[in-house]
């Protein structure tokens, strides 16, 4: 699944978002509102990761909703 389509469905897909990363808010979700980049920037803040881990995190979280 392209991010084009998580971006579009986030209501839906924000449930396993939460689901995959649980110290990521409501507000955090409503605040990245489906855009990627700023999705990786909230993993970043609340789990202490550096950018090459997120990115690899959401990379393996696209692959797993294919």
């Amino acid at each position: 699944m392209n991010w084009d389509r998580i971006e579009g469905g986030w209501k839906q897909m924000s449930g396993k978002v939460k689901e995959q990363w649980g110290k990521l808010t409501d507000d955090d979700l409503t605040e990245v509102a489906g855009k990627r980049d700023q999705l990786s920037g909230k993993l970043q803040a609340r789990y202490g990761m550096a950018k090459e881990e997120a990115e690899r995190q959401l990379r393996e979280f696209e692959s797993r909703l294919n």
